[in-house]
């Protein structure tokens, strides 16, 4: 009997050895499975620890094709750039790339708007994309109309932008002519306002829709505070034109509006009181407000009160007086000045740039009040 008990207790523990090893087996291998964590293919691609995500705003806009000469424009008109956060401004960087801007695009519209990328650009992208793309006919006027003005990616779309463009297209402005004013008067969409009474100063320019003059005058006027138009047509009217004929010459000549009243009024009184022709004049030949006081107009009428006390030939009176105005810098000096001997030439050139470098009395202490905005 003993023998078979002892065959029996050696049997027990045969098979109790072999289950305590099979459990410690079975535990290693799982321990080993937990921590098995490395594919055979990511050990063999050391391409995607090569791409190193850029640090800082410097990385991020030399990745997008700026040269040192770039970023010191940047930096130079909006310094804070330089500390901006390389993620945020990688991702507006990606949105203006679908849009076919370059890194020379950059600059000119940090520029233009030091602090565009401050704003939220991402907002109703895709939506303002695809209105302005419709709206200029194609992406390569939408970036050009954007270099040019990059807030039209900031501006309210909803409640600003559209209900502006939907404005004018109403008033009788739209397709290409609409395009060639947001092109030409940036301010056009933050700016515009209309009521009844620009309206009315609209219909008495007497310029009709559909004619060359008319997108001009809509929009200046549109952009323009009403006290400014009233300011400018008075200031007008002190030199002895009547109102009818100011606003028929705001009509062939809008681009008035844009010039400030103290121009208006130094040309003015120089062109009445010292050239001796009248307001009538002015009326029918526009350049004679828009040309610079101190380095045309006064310098040339100077120069042909010499040729005439000189008894000189060709002298600058009469109608040739317009036609000398409204030369160029060289073509003025060929035809007055350096037709004569090469003594009387050199005289005459040395007065004419005497004559030119004259400044009105305290000119140089003379405080100027900046208004801003002359619309």
């Amino acid at each position: 009997m003993f023998p078979k008990l002892h065959l029996l207790l050696k049997f027990r523990f045969l098979v109790f050895a072999s289950n305590r090893h099979f459990t410690r087996s079975n535990s290693v291998f799982r321990i080993t499975a937990t921590y098995s964590t490395i594919c055979p293919n990511q050990v063999e691609s050391p391409n995607e620890e090569a791409i190193e995500h850029p640090r800082d705003s410097i990385e991020v806009f030399k990745q997008w094709g700026c040269c040192e000469n770039d970023l010191l424009k940047i930096f130079s008109r909006q310094p804070s750039l330089r500390n901006a956060q390389a993620t945020p401004l990688l991702s507006k960087l990606n949105l203006l790339s679908s849009l076919g801007l370059t890194g020379s695009d950059i600059v000119k519209m940090v520029n233009c708007r030091p602090r565009f990328f401050c704003s939220r650009i991402n907002n109703c992208f895709d939506e303002r994309i695809e209105f302005l793309v419709n709206l200029f006919g194609s992406r390569e006027m939408l970036r050009k109309a954007l270099v040019r003005n990059p807030s039209l990616l900031t501006y309210d779309f909803h409640n600003t932008m559209k209900p502006v463009i939907a404005l004018y297209e109403e008033i009788g402005i739209s397709g290409h002519d609409l395009i060639a004013m947001l092109i030409s008067r940036p301010t056009l969409i933050p700016r515009t306002s209309f009521n009844e009474e620009k309206m009315e100063y609209i219909k008495k320019t007497g310029v009709l829709k559909g004619s060359k003059m008319y997108k001009y005058v809509v929009s200046l006027i549109g952009i323009s505070r009403m006290e400014t138009i009233r300011e400018k047509v008075t200031n007008l009217e002190k030199f002895g034109c009547s109102e009818e004929e100011i606003w028929s010459f705001l009509g062939r000549s809008p681009l008035i509006l844009t010039l400030s009243v103290d121009k208006v009024q130094r040309n003015m009184t120089f062109v009445l009181g010292t050239m001796k022709l009248s307001p009538r004049v002015v009326l029918e030949h526009p350049f004679l407000l828009f040309s610079n006081l101190e380095a045309v107009l006064k310098p040339r009428i100077s120069l042909a009160r010499k040729l005439k006390e000189t008894e000189l030939y060709p002298q600058i009176k009469g109608s040739i007086m317009l036609r000398a105005l409204r030369m160029t810098e060289n073509r003025f000096l060929n035809v007055f000045i350096k037709c004569h001997p090469q003594d009387v030439a050199n005289e005459l050139l040395e007065f004419y740039k005497h004559a030119k470098g004259l400044k009105p009395l305290a000119e140089a202490s003379k405080k100027t009040l900046r208004k801003g905005f002359p619309f």
